[in-house]
């Protein structure tokens, strides 16, 4: 049977804005946001999720990337317009499409569905509506005074994985490593610093095609539990042996819980990942 990677993330709590609300001095809503029961949740896009481990991968090895962002151009360039799951890391991670027309105006679209699943990432905290007002100096007009919704929040995500469905399976390990230090996040994340590594995590590597593991982290008061993990691993749905539970979770409760449950639970994030990518590495799944 194929061997699969989940992990879910939950960033480090940091307050989440985009300086983009700039215009005729009315309150602009700068972040998405998604209602869940009876609260307003703000969100980042999984492509802007994807941006950010896009440029992890190119500051890591350029030459192994199709597509790079230029900063200074602000526009993105192509070593290969045909595109090369085999040649280069982010084709085959990523996927893509290419939609030009061929002979005779006939349909040539070639693309690959990309290996790497991401969710959107959701707040762990309501939106209440806060609001940050700042000016652009100079000339003071209707149009000088900006606006942005600010959101003191955690982030959560959740990446999918099947390594035998990549050209080159080793590459894996590197969205791993890209996860554990992605930096920026692109669209509502584009114009401030955001902490967006993981704070806690929760790694899967089985056997199992289902994730079951998405959503897993809750604000518990000042800190963050997991007890849908918990009641997982309790009842037997997961298995304790495919778990790898890391970050700040490990020193709570539920850490200290899930231990007694024979789950591999380990305080550095870092520490977790190389656990991580040494099973994919020798294709055990449990």
């Amino acid at each position: 049977m194929s061997q699969h990677l989940f992990a879910t993330i939950v960033t480090s709590t940091a307050v989440a804005a985009n300086n983009r609300g700039e215009g005729d001095g009315s309150t602009l809503s700068t972040l998405q946001k998604i209602t869940r029961g009876n609260d307003q949740y703000t969100t980042v896009s999984a492509e802007a999720i994807r941006w950010g481990l896009r440029e992890y991968l190119q500051n890591l090895d350029a030459a192994q990337v199709n597509r790079t962002f230029d900063p200074d151009k602000e526009a993105y360039n192509l070593k290969n317009e045909r595109f090369s799951a085999k040649d280069f890391i982010d084709d085959d991670l990523f996927g893509y499409m290419d939609a030009k027309k061929g002979k005779d105006n006939e349909n040539a679209t070639t693309k690959r569905r990309g290996a790497l699943e991401v969710s959107r990432a959701i707040s762990l905290d309501p939106f209440w509506g806060d609001i940050a007002f700042g000016s652009k100096g100079g000339t003071k007009g209707k149009t000088s005074i900006h606006s942005s919704e600010v959101h003191c929040t955690a982030y959560q995500y959740t990446i999918a994985l099947t390594p035998e469905s990549l050209q080159d399976a080793s590459r894996a390990a590197l969205i791993l490593d890209a996860i554990g230090a992605v930096r920026h996040v692109g669209g509502n994340h584009a114009r401030f610093l955001y902490d967006f590594r993981p704070e806690s995590i929760v790694i899967r590597v089985t056997q199992d095609p289902s994730p079951w593991i998405m959503d897993s982290f809750k604000r518990m008061g000042d800190t963050v539990g997991c007890p849908k993990l918990l009641r997982l691993v309790e009842v037997g749905d997961v298995a304790a042996s495919e778990l790898i539970v890391a970050g700040e979770i490990a020193d709570t409760l539920y850490g200290e819980q899930l231990k007694k449950l024979n789950v591999t639970v380990v305080r550095g994030v870092k520490e977790a990942i190389a656990a991580a990518k040494a099973l994919l590495k020798t294709g055990v799944a449990a």
